[in-house]
């Protein structure tokens, strides 16, 4: 990996910084953007977005993977635990482990969706960034669940409009600490990056709306089991949102859960599961449904909760 460090030219002033940078460096807007949401570009010292205007005289750091991050080739890996739920000729929906990120980025080298299908001799669509093709949505490498990838370009398309004009359903199983009021609700609260911790995102006035729907399934003496359904879909909204409840997941103490309780749970990541996505298939607009159960770490959990009952 390497490092690039410049200052903002007068002439890009005001711009925004997918399209100042890729000027600047010769990148697609799409391989910029990519940078961006994983951490990898910063505007004087600072974490920066995609959208985030230029100011000239201002310096920018950008981390670049070796040898050119728009020509990685995607290498085949298998993936422990990774199962495939279904596949056509559009799609394919998997059941992802935890461990596992989803497509490889800049300071990751552990196993990733993208290589585990690969491994299985499953072609995905070649739309999208060289490292995320195919890829219309994400989850967290410490998130299990089910999760759709594109096959073909058109799939691509259709699903990538699908979620960006939250047409498609996304329920999550989630266990927070205590006892949210009132049990069942909506947070509608704005998300970006954490103002000091460029590894994770906050409740942030100037952030990108952000709304999350939840209703309690269980209560626990010390926790709550929730379903959660996402409007949006921002990087880690459920966990910064719950813990700017002050009921962060079980088990991630990243976001402020008890290390304690995590322990006496076994848990060493959140207590959060994708559970079912529906969506319209891009073949014929038929809606379709897909769930996966919580893996054993998770239904573990949730049992010695329930033994405390």
């Amino acid at each position: 990996m390497s490092q690039r460090t410049l200052p903002v030219p007068d002439g890009l002033d005001g711009m925004r910084l997918d399209a100042g940078l890729s000027r600047m460096l010769g990148l697609s807007r799409t391989v910029v953007a990519t940078l961006a949401e994983d951490g990898a570009v910063r505007l004087d010292g600072s974490p920066a977005a995609k959208s985030d205007r230029l100011v000239a005289g201002t310096w920018l750091e950008v981390d670049l993977p070796d040898p050119d991050v728009g020509e990685r080739v995607v290498t085949a890996e298998a993936v422990e635990g990774l199962v495939v739920l279904h596949e056509d000729d559009e799609i394919v929906v998997v059941d992802k482990p935890v461990g596992v990120a989803v497509h490889p980025s800049p300071g990751w080298g552990g196993p990733t969706v993208v290589a585990g299908l690969a491994a299985l001799g499953i072609s995905i669509a070649t739309s999208g960034a060289a490292e995320r093709q195919g890829i219309v949505h994400r989850l967290d490498a410490g998130t299990t669940g089910v999760m759709v990838v594109a096959k073909s370009e058109r799939a691509y398309s259709v699903l990538k409009d699908a979620f960006r004009e939250r047409t498609v359903s996304k329920t999550y199983l989630a266990v927070v600490q205590g006892h949210p009021d009132p049990s069942d609700g909506t947070i509608d609260a704005p998300i970006d990056r954490h103002p000091k911790h460029d590894w994770r995102f906050a409740v942030m006035t100037d952030g990108k709306p952000s709304v999350t729907h939840y209703r309690t399934l269980e209560a626990f003496p010390a926790a709550s089991l929730l379903e959660v359904e996402l409007e949006t879909g921002r990087t880690h909204q459920i966990r910064v949102h719950f813990s700017a409840l002050r009921h962060p997941c079980v088990g991630d103490t990243a976001y402020g859960a008890d290390p304690t309780l995590s322990r006496r749970l076994g848990l060493d990541r959140q207590w959060l599961h994708a559970h079912r996505l529906g969506f319209h298939h891009p073949a014929d607009g038929r809606w379709v449904e897909f769930t996966s159960e919580p893996p054993p770490d998770l239904a573990h959990a949730l049992d010695v909760l329930r033994a405390a009952v």
